[in-house]
């Protein structure tokens, strides 16, 4: 425990608690500014993450018809799909973990600035004592060591303390950037039962973070919404805003009724290139004709006479 416990200060907590003070002092001290620059540099950094993920979701989109005729064709037979359906994302190069790759990354920097806030913004004497240890001792800035106590005001919000309830636009900000994002990065699921649980997933997620946000510093929501604002851009520069907008379908046209086509006319029959409508029907004359001499009583010969 001790030895995760030094990784976890050393290779999150300091650097982090660093970077973060550096760009306090560069930003003309403005904690606001330099938690923006922060979540800048670290979508920076986890870009091509982000560029691998979205490549991922659009690959898994492409495959969604193959995936449902391997459900309709092997559904009953689990072990057999579990195969055809790996089977399938090797050969379209997909793999699901990859699509998780930016959000495991992010679960350690989120709960590593919620720490830094703490320790950075607080203004008592031993969170001082501490933030003066924690600060490297080769920063090339002197304001550095000389920035504490660190200023947590920004445009009238205090970034070291919970939102109050006047303040809900930031909760609400944070659920709302969290739902489009999550909606633009949702692929499309193969069967109604699939579709349910991604709806359930895509209201139930922002709504936790949103009552989240009344228990964490405004500051760590500031990340959190300046993060998935970067993330909705980036989707939009290479999918547009196509992923966003099917649960709000539009209204199809009407299809125009089909007026029944016209009765062809009889043909007239033609005689000499001329049309000779009081011709009667050569056929039905001569079956007439015919029934007609049956029924006429034999003459001649074969007539009774006295």
């Amino acid at each position: 425990m001790e030895a995760l416990a030094f990784l976890w200060n050393e290779v999150i907590i300091r650097p982090m608690l660093n970077t973060l003070v550096v760009l306090y002092v560069l930003l003309f001290s403005q904690m606001g500014l330099a938690i923006f620059g922060f979540t800048v540099l670290v979508r920076v950094v986890t870009l091509p993450l982000a560029l691998k993920q979205i490549r991922q979701m659009q690959a898994m989109t492409s495959i969604q018809s193959k995936l449902k005729e391997l459900q309709e064709k092997h559904g009953k037979d689990r072990a057999r799909m579990s195969q055809e359906t790996m089977r399938l994302y090797k050969e379209a190069g997909v793999s699901p973990i990859g699509c998780l790759g930016p959000m495991i990354i992010q679960m350690p920097i989120l709960f590593g600035l919620f720490q830094v806030l703490i320790q950075t913004l607080y203004s008592n004497p031993n969170d001082l004592v501490n933030l003066s240890s924690r600060l490297y001792s080769w920063m090339p800035f002197d304001q550095v060591h000389a920035a504490a106590p660190l200023n947590h005001k920004f445009v009238g919000l205090d970034l070291a303390a919970n939102p109050r309830l006047f303040l809900f636009v930031v909760p609400l900000l944070v659920g709302a950037s969290t739902w489009v994002q999550q909606k633009m990065t949702t692929t499309p699921a193969m069967d109604a039962r699939q579709q349910s649980s991604q709806n359930m997933m895509l209201w139930m997620m922002p709504i936790m973070l949103g009552v989240f946000a009344f228990q964490f510093p405004v500051g760590l929501s500031l990340y959190w919404i300046i993060s998935n604002v970067i993330g909705i851009a980036i989707q939009y520069f290479i999918t547009g805003w196509g992923p966003l907008f099917p649960i709000f379908p539009k209204a199809r046209p009407a299809p125009a009724a089909v007026s029944p086509a016209p009765e062809a006319a009889p043909k007239e029959i033609v005689e000499n290139g001329r049309n000779n409508p009081d011709r009667p029907n050569r056929r039905r004359s001569r079956r007439i004709s015919a029934e007609r001499a049956k029924r006429r009583p034999q003459r001649g010969r074969g007539r009774n006479t006295k």
